[in-house]
């Protein structure tokens, strides 16, 4: 069975090795790039709208969220008659794919309120207006397969914790066996932020993990109805 807290403390012995130093390699259509912490960090050629902000979260601030994760009711993700590799809890709402329907949940834990509020910030948005979370388990070998999310939504704001993912980027409608434009290495305690372009003109993807990783995404609902 795998753990996070076990997980946690691994990666907190690393860390204490390592600051200062690279978490992720950014991966583009150009050759790969080093996020460096300091003032002559090239800015990331990423879609229009999708925002980026590594070291998000202190490693108090992970651990805090991962320790609160361990009396949650995480479930395999259903999509209509298939059964996914990750594990989720939804709250605020969920989302039903047999009817595309989005249903009663719990509202946001009290425990991820700070998150939003800073992630509301990070986007330059009223923290009430999120009221849609959904903290995903990815062990190892899980993906995300091409995706937008739900029209019922708009903005889509995220954090890593644990441990790095690739996420891919592709333009939609995609093109017939067109792979992915852009990629980037979401570090452990990084944010993102997907909106405008970004959202509506692009789909993303997770690749398979390499270790125990945990997502935890915020959504806003969208004010008119998908056309």
């Amino acid at each position: 069975m795998y753990s996070c807290l076990d997980r946690l403390a691994t990666h907190r012995k690393i860390a204490s090795r390592t600051a200062g130093q690279p978490l992720c390699l950014i991966a583009m259509t150009a050759p790969y790039r080093i996020m460096q912490p300091d003032l002559f960090t090239p800015a990331l050629t990423l879609p229009e709208g999708f925002l980026y902000q590594p070291e998000f979260l202190s490693i108090t601030d992970e651990a805090d969220l991962l320790e609160a994760f361990g009396t949650l009711p995480f479930r395999h993700a259903q999509y209509r008659e298939w059964e996914a590799r990750r594990r989720i809890v939804s709250f605020g709402g969920h989302y039903d794919f047999s009817p595309r329907a989005l249903k009663e949940a719990p509202p946001i834990p009290t425990f991820l309120h700070p998150l939003r509020e800073r992630l509301a910030e990070l986007a330059g948005l009223d923290p009430s207006r999120i009221q849609h979370a959904t903290i995903a388990e990815y062990r190892p070998g899980t993906p995300l397969g091409w995706h937008r999310d739900v029209p019922d939504f708009e903005d889509i704001m995220g954090v890593s914790l644990l441990s790095c993912a690739r996420m891919r980027l592709r333009p939609y409608p995609p093109k017939p066996s067109q792979r992915s434009v852009h990629a980037i290495e979401l570090a452990p305690r990084s944010a993102y932020v997907i909106r405008g372009p970004a959202r509506w003109g692009w789909q993303h993807a997770i690749s398979p993990t390499r270790a125990l990783r945990y997502s935890i995404t915020f959504r806003t609902r969208r004010l008119r109805p998908d056309g």
